[in-house]
């Protein structure tokens, strides 16, 4: 399962989803489906997503048991 931390990223340039998808080219709805993990986005989206929260696309998103908060 492709988990991610788009939603602590957003918050910490205090980005809405709103303002998150105007700035990637997509609805907000797309926006808060990646965040819960309905969705899984494009590599052009995950790149978009990346660079406009100034990381890289491996810091965003991981596959269960490989990255974010996982001990």
């Amino acid at each position: 399962m492709l988990h991610n931390c788009v939603k602590e990223l957003r918050a910490r340039y205090s980005f809405s989803q709103t303002e998150l998808a105007n700035r990637v080219g997509v609805t907000r709805q797309t926006i808060g489906f990646i965040e819960k993990g309905d969705f899984s986005p494009s590599i052009t989206l995950s790149l978009k997503i990346a660079q406009e929260l100034n990381v890289s696309v491996d810091e965003l998103f991981w596959l269960e048991g490989e990255g974010y908060n996982e001990e």
